[in-house]
């Protein structure tokens, strides 16, 4: 894409969006562009239709509406030609309830991650509910111990939030920093000088330890969150805590813990037991 690709990348920094999300629409915009050949402005408004349905038969929904999302914002805001997708709507992504692991399994996983820096990193994820692109990024000067708080920066849509930091965790922290003493402000430095570990190798060491520990359900950093988030509201910890500790700007985003945690799941009694007690019911003469 070249100029353009430059302009589309200065265009998503300006609007202040996520590294990932600017890499991904960048990478879609390349896709839609590569396919045709020809400049975009030469691409008219049936022609991207066609690309979005062709697209919609051989990829999920949630990877369509990312592409729509890439192409709506190459024409509307780099190349300021919003009439050529004004039909272009986002597809209806199905909502898809979080696989939970139990507490018993987040510690025989977290026992399980090899070497020790990548069972610190989880160990933050899980401990704090943090995202795993935060917890990679955490700088030293972050853990405050004498508040018991964590400084998250920069977290998605670049907002900045506490968490609390969990005697363990901190316990975790102090035993990993008398092995690795990282000497720049990055708590979990990369290979790179000056660079934060990859979020690559944290999954990697994951998958690793998932295999070691037994656990056959389907295990990603980001299920350590929907792990974390569940367990404070099986344990009786309000929703707009929780919402405030996940960095959530709607409620809505959270209520859907409600649909996997068992106090709220177990707390009613089927109908079908009421049942069973009528019938023992002793007959009334």
């Amino acid at each position: 894409m070249g100029i353009l690709r430059d302009r589309m990348h200065d265009d998503l920094k300006l609007k202040n969006y996520a590294p990932g999300t600017v890499e991904q629409y960048l990478r879609c915009a390349k896709v839609f562009v590569e396919r045709f050949g020809i400049s975009p402005l030469e691409i008219g408004e049936q022609a991207i239709r066609e690309y979005v349905l062709a697209l919609a038969k051989e990829r999920s929904p949630a990877t369509v509406k990312m592409h729509v999302a890439a192409i709506r914002f190459l024409y509307v805001v780099t190349l300021r030609s919003p009439e050529r997708v004004v039909g272009l709507h986002f597809p209806k992504v199905p909502r898809r309830l979080p696989a939970i692991l139990s507490r018993e399994e987040v510690w025989r996983l977290l026992e399980a991650i090899e070497p020790p820096k990548y069972r610190a990193v989880l160990m933050a994820a899980y401990g704090a509910g943090m995202r795993i692109s935060e917890a990679c990024s955490l700088l030293t000067t972050d853990i405050d111990s004498g508040r018991g708080v964590i400084h998250v920066r920069d977290g998605k849509r670049n907002r900045d939030r506490y968490v609390m930091l969990s005697p363990v965790l901190l316990a975790t922290l102090r035993e990993y920093w008398k092995l690795y003493r990282p000497a720049v402000p990055v708590l979990f430095p990369g290979e790179r000088p000056q660079s934060c570990v990859s979020h690559a190798a944290v999954r990697l060491a994951l998958r690793r330890g998932r295999a070691r520990a037994g656990i056959t359900k389907r295990v990603t950093p980001h299920c350590l969150r929907h792990a974390f988030a569940t367990h404070l509201l099986e344990g009786g910890t309000n929703i707009c805590v929780i919402q405030a500790l996940l960095g959530h700007k709607s409620l809505t985003t959270t209520q859907v813990y409600t649909h996997v945690a068992r106090t709220y799941v177990n707390a009613t009694t089927s109908p079908l037991d009421r049942l069973k007690e009528k019938r023992q019911e002793p007959d009334k003469e």
